[in-house]
């Protein structure tokens, strides 16, 4: 049996007008291939990337 997704969404999904959701900072296409994405890239973005975008969101 898989293991949940792990996911950064947290529900509140509309988009920025720097083409990132307001909820998890993913981008449009980030998002539509999450589930396609392995786990080392999702855990890369969820550690490294996400973070970043939220800390530089106005």
């Amino acid at each position: 049996m898989a293991g949940a997704l792990l996911t950064p969404c947290i529900g509140v999904c509309t988009m920025n007008p720097r083409g990132l959701c307001d909820g998890c900072h993913r981008t449009l296409d980030e998002i539509a291939t999450w589930s396609q994405m392995d786990d080392a890239r999702r855990q890369h973005l969820m550690d490294e990337v996400l973070p970043t975008r939220e800390a530089d969101a106005p």
